[in-house]
């Protein structure tokens, strides 16, 4: 129980707890941002409905500027990773004739991450915190690669794009867990960085220094864990140093993994194995590892992913964007696996729509409903939401997601006026918060302890909407 005395004490007429609805709750806040129980002091009542903000597990804040530019077909022809060296493709790997997809959008992503700099990419980076808040996001692991200037040269100081994201999370208010990103290679076969792939670059001293540095900025609001962008951009001597590291020792650890078929593929031709299934021969994957996206999966894989407790990082609106396929969502929670979401491009930023897709898309492939709850009588949205909270505190190594006595006092209340919750009651609230409509529901946020959101209003919005759009005009002029 924190000591600190509390500052405010509110009551919910339903706050949601692990186990489901507390009805009549009670709570303090204190000083520190942390849950109290309940003292004498003055109760505001806050409404009906009252849940943990749901942690965003997967963050990439510049492309939040380019979401929608993507959208027209490209050119006829073979499409390969690292298209301006198509010669260098893994043996046995099938060109994808005439068709958009994963590569060809990262054609588009590669041009406009060459004209984000640290100011650039603070006022995205605000814009779209605050526009997570407000969707009932309350904490974002940020996968962060954008390292250097747009030729290599690191900045000075070399972690000066990773200050302007920790300084845009400060700005909106929302808990931030920083994923420094090691990238080495353009593909499986060990090929140098292209041009456009320069600044996301380090050699592993170099980025281990970064990540040293960045762990001294760690506070409340501010945690450092580890990235590796994936197994193509990370050779396997590399990650043996890395994960030998004292560096390594704590934190969370991200990788983008088994995301497309061609990712697959090339993994098979030049290491002999599936991505998932080469990761676990070789590292120790356990709770601290988030698997990002992971979609491609052998049976196999998804039991031995379950088993693990490494949590599987969900990006469904992204992954439906980029044409990547879909999660064995049925398979993984019957085997027990864990879970989480989030945003990545943020062609959607929404915790509603990415759970919602979550499941959606496995109706679509199997013709059948309500997927997710696995037992009679189960809701859908209360697994889905109960499942991303924990999953998501795992993989931001916080402790995160749920209200109780010494935890973050980080949550979000549900609109008690709004049509979609009338007449609603214990049993149907969660379901018809994630599946009726697209109003959005979420009126107060609290990050932390201080409210960041209220009747639906960010405390800064219009000053952090105001330079987003000047910034986005300049970009879009030059």
């Amino acid at each position: 129980m924190s000591d600190s005395a509390a500052i405010a004490q509110f009551k919910a007429d339903h706050l949601w707890q692990a186990h489901g609805w507390q009805a009549d709750a009670t709570f303090g806040v204190a000083a520190d941002g942390r849950l109290l129980t309940p003292t004498d002091a003055p109760v505001e009542t806050l409404g009906r409905w009252v849940l943990p903000g749901m942690p965003n597990l997967h963050s990439h804040a510049f492309q939040r500027a380019m979401a929608g530019l993507a959208e027209r077909r490209g050119h006829a022809g073979a499409i390969f990773p690292d298209r301006e060296d198509q010669k260098a493709a893994a043996p046995g790997r099938t060109p994808q004739k005439s068709e958009d997809n994963f590569w060809s959008w990262r054609e588009t992503m590669y041009a406009f991450a060459a004209t984000i700099g640290p100011d650039e990419l603070q006022a995205i980076a605000a814009q779209l915190y605050v526009e997570m808040l407000k969707a009932g996001y309350t904490s974002v692991c940020e996968f962060h690669y954008l390292h250097h200037q747009p030729d290599g040269t690191p900045y000075a100081p070399p972690e000066a794009m990773s200050l302007a994201l920790i300084e845009a999370a400060r700005e909106a208010g929302i808990g931030l867990t920083l994923l420094p990103v090691l990238y080495m290679s353009g593909g499986f076969d060990g090929r140098a960085l292209s041009a456009r792939q320069r600044r996301f670059g380090h050699a592993v001293d170099a980025w281990l220094r970064l990540l040293e540095t960045l762990r001294r900025q760690q506070s409340d609001e501010v945690s450092v864990g580890i990235a590796l962008h994936s197994l193509r951009a990370v050779p396997e001597p590399a990650l043996r140093e890395v994960l030998a590291s004292e560096l390594a020792a704590s934190g969370p650890i991200h990788i983008h993994i088994a995301e497309q078929v061609g990712e697959v593929q090339d993994c098979l031709a030049t290491r002999g194995a599936r991505p998932v299934e080469w990761l676990f021969d070789h590292a120790a994957v356990d709770a601290r590892w988030c698997l990002v996206h992971a979609t491609h999966l052998t049976a196999a894989e998804t039991a031995q992913l379950a088993r693990s407790g490494a949590v599987a990082g969900l990006c469904p609106t992204t992954e439906a964007n980029l044409g990547d396929g879909l999660f064995p969502l049925a398979d993984y929670l019957d085997a027990g696996g864990a879970l989480g979401i989030g945003s990545d491009s943020h062609i959607s930023i929404s915790p509603v729509e990415e759970l919602r897709w979550l499941e959606y898309g496995q109706r679509l492939a199997t013709r059948h409903r309500n997927i997710a709850a696995r037992r009679e009588g189960d809701s859908v949205g209360e697994t889905l939401w109960r499942a991303a909270l924990r999953g998501g505190a795992r993989a931001a190594g916080r402790s995160l997601g749920e209200l109780r006595a010494d935890a973050r006092a980080d949550l979000i209340v549900l609109d008690d006026a709004s049509p979609l919750l009338a007449a609603r009651d214990a049993r149907s609230a969660l379901d018809s918060f994630l599946f009726a409509g697209n109003t959005p529901l979420v009126r107060d946020v609290m990050v932390g302890g201080r409210w960041q959101v209220r009747g639906f209003r960010h405390r800064d919005e219009e000053r952090i909407a105001a330079r987003y759009r000047s910034v986005v005009a300049r970009l879009a002029g030059g």
